[in-house]
């Protein structure tokens, strides 16, 4: 059992460790390739699924896991091989089987905007391999999270979807 991550309570954005970005993700065109935007907004969701209680001993321990069911990226800003990378985490909502968060990856000094990931992410039985309620204590953690992110301000992004512009 896992009692409740004080930090969680915060209604404070998740912040991940800053990343540098390997020189091997830099594609033909000189920048991040948008591959390697996912692995550094996984490897920032990481960090804060430790913080929730379900990195990877989770599996190990109890059978359960996460998957990510659906994902949009918008790049916004081409970021290079030597800027230093942060993401942070946003839980726009959570029920007992589901995480809808906004991730947004800044230049982590200059503080510019490089791109967004929303994502819905499923809570799995990996004994039956389908989607089961979080653990009571879990569950506590992302409720603490989710009720600590519900005051904090929208950012511009969230919800959108993609379609051709419309002429008038």
């Amino acid at each position: 059992m896992t009692e409740i991550n004080e930090s969680l309570r915060r209604p404070a954005l998740f912040k991940s460790s800053i990343m540098q970005i390997d020189p091997q993700w830099i594609d033909y065109n000189g920048h991040l390739n948008m591959a390697y935007y996912n692995v550094l907004f996984d490897r920032a969701v990481d960090e804060l699924w430790l913080q929730i209680g379900i990195g990877p001993g989770y599996l190990k321990e109890r059978d359960n896991s996460s998957f990510t069911a659906e994902c949009h990226v918008r790049y916004i800003r081409e970021i290079h091989l030597g800027d230093p990378a942060q993401v942070s985490i946003l839980v726009v909502a959570a029920d007992e089987k589901r995480i809808h968060t906004f991730k947004e990856l800044r230049h982590a000094t200059e503080g510019w905007l490089s791109a967004t990931s929303e994502n819905m992410t499923l809570h799995m039985d990996m004994t039956a391999r389908r989607v089961a309620a979080f653990p009571p204590d879990i569950n506590a953690n992302v409720q603490a999270l989710a009720k600590a992110h519900s005051g904090l301000e929208r950012p511009e992004g969230i919800g959108r979807n993609i379609a051709m512009p419309v002429k008038k």
